[in-house]
């Protein structure tokens, strides 16, 4: 089964953990992750700058060498991180901000890569949100 896996929520939240261990969960069962998408508040999960207290996992960390070691295609909504101040090398330029915040493997794009997603997939599971 093909899976788009979105999360909505910040890296601290429990269903930011849970999203991860789905994945981990999809991916080990033989099944495909066609995209994840970081949306509203989940892309607090995909910033560099995140520093989690050393008692507690480090989630973006965990998402970050998930997404690398499977090579998975991870976005990252454009607006939802500018206005988080979510910011790749070059939007950090484009609005004149004095630091970037988002790196590899991370896509800043739009939320039709979302739509795409759902195209190709056979379920959207979304974790977090209002």
């Amino acid at each position: 089964m093909k899976f788009a896996i979105a999360l909505y929520s910040p890296a601290h939240a429990p269903s930011s953990r849970r999203a991860l261990l789905f994945a981990q969960a999809a991916l080990a069962g033989g099944h495909e992750i066609v995209r994840l998408f970081f949306y509203q508040d989940g892309v607090h999960s995909v910033s560099s700058n995140v520093v989690t207290p050393q008692d507690e996992l480090d989630v973006p960390a965990q998402w970050r060498d998930f997404v690398t070691q499977h090579q998975l295609d991870g976005v990252v909504c454009i607006a939802a991180g500018l206005r988080r101040g979510v910011l790749n090398t070059q939007e950090a330029e484009r609005y004149s901000r004095p630091a970037a915040n988002l790196a590899e493997p991370w896509d800043l794009s739009g939320l039709g890569q979302l739509h795409d997603a759902v195209q190709a997939a056979d379920r959207l599971i979304c974790f977090g949100g209002p």
